[in-house]
């Protein structure tokens, strides 16, 4: 593809395990790719797929900032994965978490609206927008009712996107994904945490690993197969919201089964119940219905749970 032809694409996030999936998927598609970072001394770039990424430090309190990166880049879509995290930081600031989770998407549609009314975008959104369902499994229509600082800001930028689309046209969406994993995950989430004390009870390192509630439950699909779904969603006539999930719940207890089976180990043998490091309960099982997308988008989910581990 000659280079004057290449499509632009902005990945915020890209070091995340997200946006790296996309920007693998993206290079290979052909995509000009460039990412951003919060961190000041980040590094110029990022090697993904053969090739040097260019990585621009960018700010999500300034509006400037993004007006600005967005006017140098021109690129034609914009996926949005920078975001606080949703599992060690859901209440601990919520002033932060407000102001990255929330009110930096609307700097982002404020100047697509003005500057650059054609570019695409894509925001990552969350299963925490409903978190006090009272319906399971949750779809596209589903009352959406976070109970957490994290949820809450992801919910205002989930319900600007729809007023910016109703208001002024632009092309936005709202990809609402269920938990997803890799082995890029960080490993403060509980499946990497769960990986990495399996690899080191069986070398000998540690011997038990602490958990809360083993009998909670996700519905858990893999990180590559999620960001396939953000790129599908903007390349339709009309932007539209989705929920990207599996449709199927596992619980923690089957995770750590499964882990430690791969390792040889029977997990009762190793996991501790502390009562301190649960989550409070949910209040009912999060499980997303991916039907929409299975039809409009014509996506599957290709890597299973039990595939995970091979």
């Amino acid at each position: 593809m000659a280079a004057n032809l290449r499509k632009t694409v902005l990945i915020t996030g890209i070091a995340g395990q997200d946006g790296y999936y996309l920007a693998e998927l993206l290079i290979n598609q052909g995509y000009n790719v460039i990412g951003t970072s919060h961190r000041s001394n980040c590094e110029s770039s990022i090697r993904i797929a053969g090739q040097n990424v260019p990585i621009y430090h960018l700010d999500l309190h300034d509006a400037g900032s993004i007006s600005g990166l967005l006017e140098k880049t021109e690129p034609s879509e914009v996926y949005n994965f920078a975001a606080r995290s949703s599992s060690s930081q859901l209440f601990d600031d919520p002033i932060a978490t407000a102001e990255i989770n929330g009110l930096a998407v609307v700097r982002f549609l404020e100047v697509l609206r003005k500057i650059l009314p054609k570019t695409r975008f894509c925001q990552a959104s969350s299963s925490e927008l409903f978190a006090k369902s009272r319906q399971s499994p949750q779809d596209e229509d589903t009352q959406m009712s976070p109970s957490n600082a994290y949820g809450a800001a992801k919910l205002f930028a989930h319900n600007m996107i729809g007023a910016y689309r109703d208001q002024f046209n632009v092309f936005a969406c709202s990809a609402i994904l269920f938990n997803h994993e890799s082995p890029r995950r960080g490993i403060e989430y509980v499946t990497r945490k769960i990986t990495y004390s399996v690899a080191r009870i069986a070398a000998g390192m540690d011997d038990k690993l602490p958990l809360g509630n083993l009998d909670s439950r996700r519905d858990w699909g893999f990180a590559g197969d999620y960001v396939h779904a953000t790129w599908l969603m903007l390349q339709q006539d009309v932007p539209e919201d989705y929920v990207i999930a599996t449709g199927h719940t596992h619980s923690v207890r089957d995770f750590c089964a499964l882990a430690f089976s791969k390792v040889g180990r029977d997990y009762r043998d190793h996991v501790i119940i502390e009562q301190n490091a649960a989550r409070r309960p949910e209040k009912i099982e999060l499980c997303g219905n991916p039907a929409k997308a299975m039809t409009r988008l014509g996506w599957r989910p290709l890597l299973h749970f039990r595939t995970w581990l091979q």
